[in-house]
């Protein structure tokens, strides 16, 4: 059973986010561990479907995992691991690292996520197109600039988090103690 066949959807890159949370949370109703511990047998049976559960889960509700996952069910995810080419992209996308790396206002960072956000969705769109064309060399480079730019999404929501913690002004000082 693919992970779109257990949350019951068709196998597309664009998903429903909101129907896949819902069924989410109706099968770790349905199948969490602490709701099987009367079935002396369906335990162990139950660890494992929410664990199978919880990992197409995570999968689905990203673009660089759902991605990677299609091209996985079209056994074309050979050379997922290799480094990015384009020299243009690695250029923009060192210059996104250096923007968070100086980002100090929450301003700062909520102007880089729209940006990032924005890459996202091209890329996603980008990948689409790919996919429907089966142009597999490209969905892997496609897939590959997901991959980046959704690490540099979730470093934007660690200094978010740093901002929270610490407040603007203290988190140059923080970071001074860091290194």
């Amino acid at each position: 059973m693919t992970y779109f066949e257990l949350f019951d959807i068709s196998p597309s890159f664009d998903v429903d986010l909101s129907h896949l949370k819902a069924k989410y949370r109706q099968l770790q109703q349905q199948y969490h561990p602490d709701r099987q511990q009367a079935n002396p047998n369906g335990g162990q049976q139950a660890l494992q479907q929410s664990s199978q559960i919880n990992q197409a889960y995570q999968t689905l509700s990203h673009a660089d995992s759902r991605a990677a996952y299609l091209l996985q069910l079209n056994k074309q995810d050979g050379g997922l691991e290799n480094s990015i080419g384009d020299l243009e992209f690695l250029q923009h996308a060192l210059e996104l690292r250096e923007q968070l790396e100086e980002a100090s206002t929450p301003e700062q960072l909520d102007s880089l996520r729209i940006e990032v956000t924005q890459w996202l969705e091209a890329l996603s769109r980008e990948f689409k197109i790919d996919l429907e064309e089966q142009d597999w060399v490209d969905a892997r480079d496609t897939t590959r600039k997901l991959r980046f730019i959704q690490r540099v999404l979730l470093d934007i929501d660690k200094a978010e988090d740093r901002f929270d913690e610490f407040g603007s002004e203290d988190l140059d000082a923080a970071f001074d103690d860091e290194f």
